[in-house]
């Protein structure tokens, strides 16, 4: 059984890293904007699930820059949240 976790949570970072990577993607071929709420969701479920892949090979330097990348990615989330919100008020 031990010797699965660590391909499986290899597997859960390799998601994870496929997701940032696709979200940056889909942004620098403007299919997609920095508003947008996918950009941010997508920044949060990679860099949450390359932290559990860290959980386990734990990196600090990566677990901080991973942890940042959801924080500032949840500024996002909220800002859009917000301007949706005023709309509606209007």
């Amino acid at each position: 059984m031990k010797i699965l976790i660590p391909e499986f949570v290899d597997i859960v970072g390799t998601v994870g890293v496929g997701i940032v990577i696709y979200a940056y993607y889909l942004l620098q071929t403007e299919r997609i904007t920095i508003k947008e709420l996918k950009y941010s969701i997508m920044n949060i479920v990679g860099s949450l699930l390359i932290i559990v892949s860290l959980i386990f090979n734990f990196n600090f330097s990566s677990f901080m820059i991973e942890s940042f990348w959801v924080l500032i990615s949840c500024i996002g989330v909220i800002r859009h949240i917000k301007s949706k919100k005023e709309t509606i008020c209007k």
